[in-house]
């Protein structure tokens, strides 16, 4: 079909849509996103507190078998076993903790996601509004010329968008050491 025959309406009708329903999608994606991002975070602050509570339950275990060991003579090598259990236990606990802080890795893809969500709105602003722009009066050069100006337009639009978002995440100051994910 070559673009002479398009009706200048239906072309603006077409741009209208396209840019519509992509925004109306997103801003859906970006309410997923802070939902998601407001879920994980509330899970994350339970695990921590039940595991600070287990720790907490464990380290007042711990003193009651010490005052057993100290009241009852345990010979070395129940006494090393209590050690063991103990030592796993309390490294089990923080590997735990540790892991919880991956909240802060996925929070950053999150955001940087929200960024790109809207990034993407303003793309299709932009294509709504060049939309607007067409006059049924143009030549079909002159058509020709728009569309190729607003490829360009979404095409710089879209590298400067995916240019800043495009670098690795990382946690930094964990027990385990620094992490680095993508």
């Amino acid at each position: 079909m070559e673009m002479k025959t398009l009706p200048m309406n239906e072309l603006r009708s077409l741009l209208a849509a396209v840019s519509d329903h992509g925004k109306q999608h997103l801003v859906e994606v970006e309410a997923d996103l802070l939902q998601t991002t407001f879920l994980l975070s509330e899970a994350i602050e339970k695990l921590g507190a039940s595991f600070m509570a287990v720790h907490e339950a464990v380290t007042q275990q711990q003193q009651v078998i010490n005052a057993l060991m100290h009241q009852h003579q345990f010979d070395e090598k129940e006494t090393q076993q209590l050690e063991i259990f103990k030592q796993k236990i309390g490294e089990e606990v923080n590997a735990a903790v540790t892991g919880l802080q991956f909240q802060d890795l996925t929070s950053q893809l999150i955001s940087r996601t929200i960024k790109r969500v809207n990034g993407l709105k303003d793309l299709l602003q932009e294509l709504a509004t060049h939309g607007d722009e067409i006059e049924p009066t143009h030549e079909h050069e002159a058509i020709v010329k728009f569309l190729e100006e607003i490829s360009q337009s979404l095409h710089i639009g879209s590298r400067a968008l995916s240019g800043g978002l495009r670098r690795s995440v990382d946690q930094q100051d964990m027990v385990t050491g620094d992490i680095e994910l993508f």
